[in-house]
C-alpha cells in the first residue's frame, strides 16, 4: 500500500528528530563520562528530544528537504556545550567525545537495519509505513554520520582530526572552526557536498545493509 506524502512525512520524522537529538545526548554522555558535566548541568544529557530541538536545524529544514524531494535530508539540533578543559585528557578525550555522535548514529542505523530486514512481523495494515519509517531511519543516519566525520571543525570530523594531529596542525585546523559552518554551506550550495558524501553514503550503507539486513 502507497502511503500518502502527509504518510511519509509522519514516517520520516520520527527517526529524523531521534537520529538529531540522540546525536547530542551521546555528546553529552561521553563529555560526562571523560569529566565534564558542563552539559549534565545543563539538563542537556537527555533523550527528551524537546531538550535538543534546534527550529531551523531539526524541523525547518529537514522538512523543506523533504518536501523538496532533495537527494539527502540532514539537519541538526542545538549543540550540546562541552568544556574540553575539563576533560581528563582533554585532547585524547575529545577524539572519544567527537566520535559518540556519530557513533550513536552507527547503532541507530543498525536498528532501522534490523526493522526494515522484519518489518513482516509488524500487522500487514503498519507494514508499509514501518517500512518507510526504516527506510528514513536508515537513511538519514548514516547521512548524519558520514557527514559529521568530515575532517572539518566544528563538525565531528574535525575535532577528531584536530585530537589527532600534533600541536602545530592541530592548531591551524582548530583556528577554522569559525569558518566551518559558511564553508558547508558554500559545500552544498554548489553541490560539492553532496559529491563527496554520495559515495561515501552509498559504502557506508551497503556494509550495514550487508552484515545486518
Amino acid at each position: 500500500m502507497d502511503l500518502t506524502i502527509i504518510q511519509k512525512f509522519a514516517a520520516y520524522s520520527l527517526p529524523i528528530i531521534f537520529a538529531i537529538t540522540v546525536h547530542e545526548a551521546a555528546h553529552g554522555y561521553a563529555a560526562k563520562y571523560f569529566g565534564d558535566m558542563t552539559a549534565f548541568h545543563l539538563k542537556r544529557i537527555s533523550l527528551n528530544p524537546l531538550r535538543h530541538i534546534d527550529p531551523l536545524g531539526t524541523i525547518i529544514l529537514p522538512a523543506a528537504l523533504f518536501f523538496l524531494q532533495a537527494g539527502f535530508i540532514f539537519g541538526w539540533a542545538k549543540p550540546v556545550p562541552v568544556n574540553f578543559s575539563n576533560l581528563r585528557n582533554p585532547k585524547k578525550d575529545m577524539i572519544w567525545v567527537a566520535l559518540a555522535g556519530p557513533g550513536a548514529n552507527l547503532l541507530m542505523a543498525i536498528f532501522w537495519t534490523i526493522v526494515y530486514s522484519n518489518q513482516l512481523l509488524f500487522p500487514s495494515i503498519g507494514q508499509s509505513f514501518v517500512g518507510v519509517m526504516a527506510v528514513a531511519g536508515i537513511q538519514i543516519n548514516i547521512v548524519l554520520m558520514v557527514l559529521n566525520l568530515l575532517p572539518l571543525p566544528p563538525l565531528d570530523g574535525g575535532r577528531v582530526a584536530v585530537g589527532l594531529l600534533p600541536y602545530p596542525w592541530a592548531s591551524k585546523l582548530a583556528g577554522l572552526e569559525r569558518y566551518g559552518f559558511f564553508i558547508l554551506i558554500f559545500l552544498l550550495a554548489t553541490g560539492l557536498l553532496g559529491a563527496i558524501l554520495s559515495p561515501l553514503i552509498r559504502i557506508s550503507q551497503s556494509i550495514i545493509l550487508t552484515i545486518f539486513g
